[in-house]
């Protein structure tokens, strides 16, 4: 297939290999055609506690991939905290919310839950994705019974973005909110001693660069679709973000992108983050899982300072492509966002 080339990917490319070269030519992705639609519906306040909603999102197709949470929220019930489920899929086409009386909160009302959001959607799930390793055991019993593959994971993008609009425009509104239940915060904490695994050799990428996108490549008419990504996927985009903005990127170069694409299409690998504390560029998949890319020197770390900085100002999000040199065409890219912690 013919494809045609989106221009310099390194308008504002920090042009810097993190191993070896000291320079780096602009990058190009190939074809990159005719983004999909982004359509937000904000959910409205709530002055009561509902016990089951249902709302369906304009203009947003649906997916065989559900994500899930329940978990307690910041209200207090007649003493007892506010639980809830919440169910939808990958691209936000549905949102299903159902209060839990705190002493129903178990598995089996959970899937209680599941099985008749299924029962009443047109597109089944493959597949349900949580990230909530506190709820572990009991979505897991919950989800064993139901024909599903239960994926614990971080790349719940569209269940995030609904978590931060209920935080907050929903719960503050709602008799019983306490705000001291409700603080959350994104990015590395100092307590955080987890130490990434290093990759395979056989896996590890020969080059690295950080690179950025204009935003409006991700949105409707710009060159980045479902179609020309390889085996990569994208996260869903916030229509607030502000339009002339450039997304922050690394670019993975190595001779063996369709092998290093394949195996990350595998994992649940949800965020790229530069440890600026610790000099190491860090890929972080599943739950709490980490992966030891590329140590910093001094330049790169200043780069992944503004790699981060750049991520801050778009609430995360960041993108990773692999390819085989600097004009192929990605084998797998991954438009992602690093999740708020506290959510």
């Amino acid at each position: 297939m013919t494809m045609r080339r989106l221009g310099t990917i390194a308008a504002c490319c920090l042009a810097a290999l993190l191993e070896g070269a000291s320079g780096f030519a602009p990058l190009h992705l190939g074809s990159l055609k005719n983004a999909g639609h982004n359509v937000a519906v904000h959910m409205s306040s709530e002055s009561v506690v509902p016990a089951s909603t249902k709302e369906l999102i304009e203009g947003r197709e649906p997916t065989e991939e559900w994500e899930l949470d329940c978990y307690s929220r910041p209200v207090m019930v007649n003493g007892k905290k506010l639980w809830e489920v919440l169910l939808t899929d990958s691209s936000g086409s549905f949102r299903v919310c159902e209060t839990l009386p705190s002493n129903k909160v178990n598995s089996r009302e959970l899937r209680r839950v599941v099985e008749e959001a299924m029962e009443d959607s047109d597109a089944k799930p493959s597949t349900i994705r949580f990230f909530r390793g506190a709820m572990f055991n009991m979505i897991n019993i919950a989800l064993s019974e139901v024909d599903v593959v239960a994926r614990p994971s971080r790349c719940t993008f569209a269940l995030a973005q609904w978590l931060e609009e209920r935080n907050r425009d929903v719960y503050p509104k709602m008799d019983g909110y306490r705000a001291t239940m409700a603080a959350g915060t994104r990015g590395p904490s100092f307590l955080d001693v987890r130490t990434p695994v290093k990759l395979p050799d056989a896996l590890r990428g020969e080059k690295y660069a950080f690179v950025s996108l204009p935003l409006a490549e991700f949105r409707e008419g710009g060159g980045v679709t479902n179609e020309n990504i390889g085996v990569g996927r994208i996260c869903p985009v916030d229509p607030e973000l502000p339009a002339d903005a450039f997304v922050q990127g690394v670019v993975i170069l190595t001779s063996r992108a369709n092998a290093l694409a394949s195996w990350l299409a595998g994992t649940e690998v949800s965020d790229f983050k530069c440890d600026l504390r610790k000099r190491m560029l860090v890929m972080e998949t599943d739950i709490d899982n980490q992966y030891l890319m590329a140590k910093l020197n001094d330049v790169q770390r200043a780069e992944g300072t503004a790699f981060e900085e750049g991520k801050d100002a778009l609430n995360g999000l960041h993108f990773v492509s692999v390819q085989t040199d600097e004009d192929d065409d990605p084998a797998g890219f991954w438009l992602l966002r690093e999740i708020p912690e506290g959510l």
